[in-house]
């Protein structure tokens, strides 16, 4: 059951928003009757989302460049998106990236680069629309992923990140009770995005003959559109829920790890047929 009335007229803040969920989410919050600020460092793409969300010269569509690995730029954004459309209501940290590679074979900085969008991206907007969502007691979504649930070969700078936004969310939604603001983990499972094509590579899995091969069987395992995981996003968001899980796929795997905490590679290694999840 979709619920986005509740969205109307509301002030949604959008960051990763020049494809994939962060543009259905735009998309579905600006049909809903939201004014919403939206944000990506690839303007083309920001730009393409506006004529899509409702056109870019709407008073209800706020759009700019950012890159969330710029704290300053965050603290500033943060202030202008208040004067321009008001404060907050609901905040969506949905940029990030990903790219693949042991972690013996990767690079320092690589692994930097993942945590400084991924996590501290989330951090820099949460902390810098805080005060703005307990001022609405509104909603703070920060994306994380199945792999902030289990762990994954080949992703290992993926996976801490998205651990790292689960434990953080998880936490501050405890923090934040008291003040009205919720908070929620979102674990997309296999979406069609643009995020396994756009990554960058330090090293293949050794069963991994290309990166043209890695596109093809992450398209195999993309079951959910961006369309639908936005609504479970906005459906779960309207409920207030702590954990949105998105996709069959994902729920599975939260089941599993779950049950299996020790032994989940093996056990979902026989049940997916992932080459990856070693034991």
């Amino acid at each position: 059951m979709t619920n986005t009335a509740i969205y109307e007229g509301r002030i949604c803040v959008i960051t990763g928003a020049a494809s994939g969920i962060g543009r259905a989410l735009a998309v579905k919050l600006g049909a809903a009757g939201a004014a919403i600020a939206i944000s990506d460092v690839n303007e083309e793409g920001l730009a393409e989302t506006a004529r899509l969300a409702g056109g870019e010269n709407s008073n209800r569509i706020l759009v700019d460049t950012l890159n969330v690995a710029d704290a300053d730029a965050i603290i500033a954004y943060a202030v202008h998106v208040e004067k321009a459309l008001g404060p907050a209501d609901y905040v969506f940290n949905v940029a990030g990236l990903t790219r693949v590679g042991r972690f013996d074979v990767t690079p320092l900085s690589s692994m930097e680069k993942i945590i400084d969008v991924n996590f501290w991206g989330v951090v820099r907007m949460s902390k810098a629309f805080l005060d703005q969502l307990k001022q609405t007691k509104g909603g703070l979504v920060n994306i994380s992923s199945i792999f902030g649930i289990i762990g994954f070969e080949g992703q290992t700078h993926y996976c801490a990140s998205k651990f790292a936004v689960r434990g953080f969310s998880e936490t501050l939604a405890q923090e934040m009770q008291e003040h009205g603001v919720r908070v929620s983990s979102v674990h997309p499972g296999g979406v069609a995005t643009n995020i396994a094509r756009n990554a960058e590579i330090d090293a293949l899995p050794a069963d991994v003959k290309s990166k043209e091969a890695m596109n093809k069987s992450f398209d195999e395992m993309a079951i959910t559109s961006a369309e639908d995981a936005a609504q479970v996003i906005l459906d779960g968001t309207a409920k207030g829920k702590r954990r949105i899980l998105i996709g069959k796929d994902a729920k599975l795997v939260a089941l599993v790890q779950r049950l299996f905490p020790v032994k989940y590679p093996k056990i979902l290694a026989k049940l997916t047929g992932m080459k990856t999840l070693n034991t």
